[in-house]
């Protein structure tokens, strides 16, 4: 019942938050990521997606890079662990804050879970902001240590 909350929230909440992002939707597809080089970021973002029978959504795109850059899993409780990440990263948004508040208060015995995420994002170099479409061709483990993600 929780996830179906926050399930329906989200579906809701797609088509304005992609209106009002300025970045342009990447060109590609999960087929045409996964040919990029075994140890670049493209190739993992093509793994990930067909791993999990996703496709690219417009202007999105990199909330599935996040994914792939934290190995943060696609539960309902993962993704609020994501948020938690972002934050401790220094990202700040209108939709962050909402996953935040509604997912503590439907989930609050991931507390420490959530906090620990915080914790980790909070220790990784600031890298929320990057244009990842342009960093697609690089090793994915360059841009982890980079940034000191774990």
């Amino acid at each position: 019942m929780k996830a179906a909350i926050l399930e329906k929230l989200y579906d809701w909440s797609v088509a304005p938050y992609q209106y009002f992002k300025k970045n342009e939707a990447w060109k590609y597809n999960a087929k045409e990521l996964k040919e990029y080089p075994n140890e670049s970021l493209g190739y993992h973002m093509g793994k990930f997606l067909i791993a999990n029978s996703f496709q690219l959504q417009e202007k999105l795109e990199s909330h599935d890079v996040f994914h792939v850059l934290t190995g943060t899993g696609i539960t309902v409780p993962d993704e609020i662990s994501m948020q938690f990440y972002l934050l401790g990263n220094g990202k700040r948004s209108l939709y962050l804050f909402t996953v935040i508040l509604i997912g503590s208060i439907l989930y609050p015995e991931y507390w420490r879970f959530f906090k620990s995420k915080y914790n980790c994002g909070k220790s990784a170099l600031p890298f929320h902001q990057l244009d990842f479409q342009k960093l697609l061709h690089q090793p994915i483990q360059r841009i982890k240590s980079t940034f000191l993600i774990p």
